[in-house]
């Protein structure tokens, strides 16, 4: 006897940006497909892999708003961090063992003056656990199996650096960095530059973006909350571009471009100061998000649009 299938149980089609809390210990594809999982949606995408020993801000986006994850993943990205002095352990944080233990003899104001030289542009080597990928398999493959392979250094840019306390042997900071930046290589960084070592015990990011986690939410908020409570989580889409300078398109314009075709300039009404602020725009019609263009050479191209805005 064939066993009766249970019923699908029906998608819903969210175009939105949930601002989630992610909380230790849960991966971000994990964290993903709960949050998928509680709004029933057909779509969604998460904007850059948070590890599992951090906890914070993890825009998450549905439906029309996966097409613009990618400007979260070049964005800048704000952490509350802790390291530990006079501990060097094989990950850089507190996953991994103990690899070395040296003295700690500095104070609070060798540490300002340590952190004070990362500040800027600096050049970083990837550690060897992490998912870069090197002949198609990522380093911490290597990592396990005990292999060291020779990495390059990058550079990145450490925008801000400050002490928030200092509680020998840890030390808590705030950093907001570029995209690719290593926060737990920055701490065994800064601690060889203080002659004891450091690994990264705490991290939390507290901003990608202009996004915040001022207006996040717990899985455990949206799982006990109702469905309207819960949809009244979502932000607009256009909420992962409020850095991007507004475009306000007229109804034959907005035809146009909802079709791919590109706009002159100087039939647009769009100030020189606007222009100056960026070259990519958030484009408007009737009120409502239209897509992602860029401007340049004296036109108005259309980038990612928004399927929706046309029907």
């Amino acid at each position: 006897m064939i066993a009766p299938q249970r019923p699908r149980i029906p998608r819903r089609a969210l175009d939105g940006v949930l601002l989630l809390d992610k909380p230790i210990g849960l991966s971000s594809n994990d964290a993903l497909i709960r949050a998928k999982r509680l709004y029933l949606a057909k779509k969604a995408g998460h904007t850059g892999t948070l590890d599992p020993l951090a906890s914070g801000l993890l825009p998450l986006c549905f439906g029309e708003a996966t097409k613009f994850s990618q400007d979260l993943l070049e964005a800048d990205k704000t952490y509350e961090a802790t390291m530990r002095l006079g501990v060097r352990t094989t990950t850089g944080d507190a996953e991994g063992e103990a690899a070395e233990t040296r003295e700690v003899s500095c104070d609070e104001a060798a540490v300002i003056d340590a952190m004070a030289r990362f500040r800027g542009d600096i050049v970083q080597i990837p550690p060897m656990y992490s998912a870069l990928k090197r002949d198609g398999k990522p380093l911490y493959e290597y990592a396990r199996a005990g292999q060291v392979i020779e990495r390059e250094g990058r550079q990145v840019t450490i925008h801000v650096l400050e002490l928030i306390a200092c509680a020998l042997p840890d030390v808590t900071f705030r950093v907001t960095c570029s995209k690719g930046t290593y926060v737990r290589t920055l701490a065994e960084d800064i601690g060889e530059a203080l002659g004891c070592g450091a690994h990264l015990v705490a991290l939390r990011r507290t901003g990608v973006g202009a996004l915040t986690l001022e207006h996040a939410v717990t899985l455990d908020g949206l799982s006990d909350a109702t469905e309207s409570a819960r949809d009244a989580w979502l932000q607009p889409v256009d909420a992962l571009l409020s850095t991007f300078p507004e475009v306000q398109l007229d109804a034959e314009a907005a035809r146009r471009f909802l079709h791919g075709q590109r706009l002159r300039l100087d039939e647009l009404a769009i100030s020189q100061d606007v222009l100056k602020q960026s070259p990519r725009m958030r484009v408007y019609g009737d009120g409502r998000l239209l897509g992602v263009a860029k401007a340049g050479d004296g036109v108005l191209a259309p980038e990612r649009l928004i399927v929706s805005a046309a029907n």
